[in-house]
């Protein structure tokens, strides 16, 4: 059976050689519209530019192919979509207009200290359209955006402006805002200072007259949506959505290894101060240099897109994992609490980049899009999957699906089976599920020894820093990983779960109730397993638990659980 989550079971959506940002509204007359930046070459070229394109079967096909911005004009890029009440549909996007072919930038890295690609310099410009994204207007409108410290800082003084922008625009007791990421200049890793506004119409959605739409720029002040006092010089990137008491909440990138969040109680024109993400339960979250997007949806609930480890840099964007979120009270107002995650989509080669995805809901169903920057698709999510990460805040109980082994109290001792894993779910991975008790500190034991005589099949034991480490082989290749140090103390029972999932070819560590990240540790807390190692192979066709392991409880499932699924066993408990 083919793996869902895998993006190559997605619809593709047509684009050149290069594809970013395919995001979609609905339009009036029932269709999606989709804004693409596409192009012959690569991200930065040029004849970098806008097209729209139409589908009305979920996204399976697309048609209406509309060009917002030619191929053979200035850099026209990263365009986003927003519908007003009366049918008409805005794309608003940056355009070199002045074709200025070079900028200056810092030496290094940039040779004689001139940069060439200009894909976030010039105007954010907007054209819009009356019969649903399938004819754009001639006329291209300029959206006057104030100026902030960061752009009287640049190397022009400000009358040259650096901006992109990814996230969507949103709605608000009838005003429209949208997004904007200014920069301060160019140098190693691109930009070299970056923070976040929003562009406000208080008319945009109800006057028909492009001339007449006003514009204001928020926050007040100076200062754009920056990282917490000491974070660094990159906070960009910024996603939004309102919460049902009318606080926005925004969600951005940075180089510090985390996500930074904040809320406005006052309609964008003030913030709380930034912080770095946090899970409900106060750990921080980690995330690199890529976008990381958050949604309300029809519910009342909200989704979060981000990949889970400690990276600074633009790399490590497969797999993709979200969390779910719900509003919370707090003296100031609402809050959202968000869950633990879970890998959403993945792809076979690890060096894949999603990113810069969309979210669709139609009739209870949910859809997501996502680019690797050559291929953009369309990906349907099953609804359970997001009702696991709203339930995870209150569900409790032990999942019977896949269960072969079930072993408490004195019956671990003497517990040995045979073919507990069923061949005929040997590509679905398995999962460990067990309460020990660490009885000396720093002592090397086995716990679970499922091995043949050639190695071949599955072990876990005791390391002598006190982790647990997972052991698969498939008789020539193995592969290795352990739980996050520091989590197992002596004397006390801990709930231990281990996932291996075989479709993103991960092992994950659930210790009691916590899916490991690495901590302060080290950068990633999910392993991957070896890409030469047959993981159907590995598989233990036999279980022998050791006397002395300590452990008082032991589940074994012949598939890869769910992250949410061993939470909801920790608070069971071991009974």
């Amino acid at each position: 059976m083919s793996d869902p989550r895998n993006i190559v079971n997605g619809s593709e959506i047509p684009t050149e050689s290069y594809a970013d940002q395919p995001y979609i509204v609905r339009t009036d007359d029932g269709a999606w519209l989709c804004a693409v930046t596409t192009g012959g070459g690569h991200e930065g070229q040029p004849g970098q530019h806008v097209v729209t394109m139409r589908s009305t079967d979920l996204g399976k096909t697309w048609g209406d192919r509309a060009v917002v911005e030619p191929a053979d004009g200035p850099e026209a890029s990263y365009a986003v979509l927003l519908r007003t009440s009366y049918g008409r549909v805005y794309c608003f996007y940056n355009h070199n207009t002045d074709n200025r072919r070079e900028v200056i930038a810092d030496d290094p890295p940039y040779a004689g200290g001139k940069c060439t690609r200009v894909d976030s310099v010039g105007y954010y410009v907007f054209k819009h359209s009356d019969d649903h994204g399938r004819t754009w207007s001639a006329e291209r409108g300029r959206m006057p955006v104030r100026e902030f410290d960061i752009d009287r800082a640049n190397a022009y003084g400000g009358s040259v402006r650096f901006f992109w922008n990814v996230g969507r625009p949103f709605t608000h007791d009838g005003d429209a805002y949208m997004s904007l990421h200014k920069v301060g200049g160019f140098g190693h890793g691109f930009f070299t200072r970056s923070e976040g506004v929003l562009v406000r119409s208080p008319n945009i959605l109800t006057e028909p007259d492009v001339g007449k739409l006003s514009w204001d720029t928020l926050p007040d002040g100076d200062a754009g949506l920056r990282t917490p006092p000491g974070g660094g010089p990159i906070a960009e990137e910024q996603s939004y959505c309102v919460l049902s008491d009318g606080s926005f909440y925004v969600v951005y990138r940075t180089v510090d290894g985390q996500p930074c969040h904040a809320y406005s109680r006052d309609r964008g024109h003030t913030w709380t101060e930034p912080r770095y993400k946090a899970y409900v339960d106060g750990r921080p979250m980690k995330h690199p240099r890529a976008a990381n997007f958050v949604w309300r949806c029809s519910n009342g609930k909200y989704l979060y897109w981000f990949h889970n480890h400690g990276g600074r840099d633009y790399f490590g964007r497969n797999p993709v994992w979200m969390c779910g979120g719900v509003e919370i009270d707090s003296p100031d107002g609402k809050l959202i609490a968000w869950s633990q995650p879970e890998i959403a989509l993945y792809d076979d080669d690890p060096a894949t980049r999603m990113s810069y995805p969309d979210l669709v809901e139609q009739d209870g169903r949910y859809f997501l899009t996502e680019t690797q920057k050559t291929v953009a698709r369309v990906h349907e999510i099953r609804p359970q999957f997001f009702d696991r990460l709203w339930d995870q805040f209150t569900r409790r109980g032990v999942t019977q699906e896949g269960l072969t082994l079930d072993v408490a109290g004195a019956d671990v001792a003497h517990a040995s089976t045979l073919d507990l894993l069923s061949p005929v779910n040997a590509g679905v991975g398995l999962t460990l599920d067990l309460w020990f008790r660490l009885d000396a500190p720093g002592t090397r034991g086995v716990l679970v020894d499922g091995r043949a005589a050639d190695g071949s099949g599955i072990a876990m034991e005791r390391t002598d820093a006190g982790a647990v480490e997972l052991m698969l082989s498939d008789g020539m290749a193995e592969s290795r990983w352990e739980c996050d140090p520091g989590l197992l103390e002596t004397g006390r029972a801990h709930h231990v779960g281990v996932i291996v999932d075989p479709g993103p070819r991960q092992v994950l560590f659930v210790v009691d109730g916590k899916l490991n990240d690495g901590g302060e540790h080290r950068q990633f807390g999910w392993g991957r397993l070896n890409a030469d190692m047959d993981v159907a192979a590995a598989r233990t066709a036999s279980v022998r638990i050791l006397t002395t392991s300590g452990i008082e409880r032991l589940r074994l499932y012949d598939r890869a659980l769910a992250v949410s699924d061993l939470i909801a066993a920790y608070r069971a408990g071991s009974c």
